[in-house]
């Protein structure tokens, strides 16, 4: 009974910038992760960055210096500022949170670079 809600999708060209939130609610005891993942038309689902409850962050190699995850406690909302963008970022992004052991996913937001 956790919602994930993505907002701040859109077109930029390459090189400009996009800001992602996902907020959550709903039945939360406490988020230990949040994280986003991105899926390109016709591949998988790949893993872009994860953020720990006490701020502690990773990222795919493909995204670091670009793509910098960060979240807001008293929100449960995780933000993935993105500069730089280049049009392989193009994809749905989702994200992702670890509640009461368990996890869940947004419905995701698409993000589409031109050239």
């Amino acid at each position: 009974q956790v919602q994930l809600v993505e907002s701040g999708g859109g077109l930029v060209q390459a090189g400009g910038s996009l800001r992602l939130s996902c907020a959550a609610s709903g039945r939360i005891f406490g988020v230990n992760t949040m994280g986003w993942y991105r899926q390109a038309p016709g591949k998988q689902r790949d893993w872009v960055a994860t953020i720990t409850s006490g701020g502690n962050t990773n990222y795919a190699d493909s995204v670091k210096g670009r793509l910098t995850i960060s979240r807001d406690n008293a929100k449960n909302t995780a933000y993935l500022q993105m500069n730089n963008l280049k049009p392989e970022d193009t994809a749905v992004y989702y994200c992702t949170a670890t509640v009461g052991g368990r996890r869940y996913w947004g419905q995701g937001t698409q993000v589409t670079v031109s050239s």
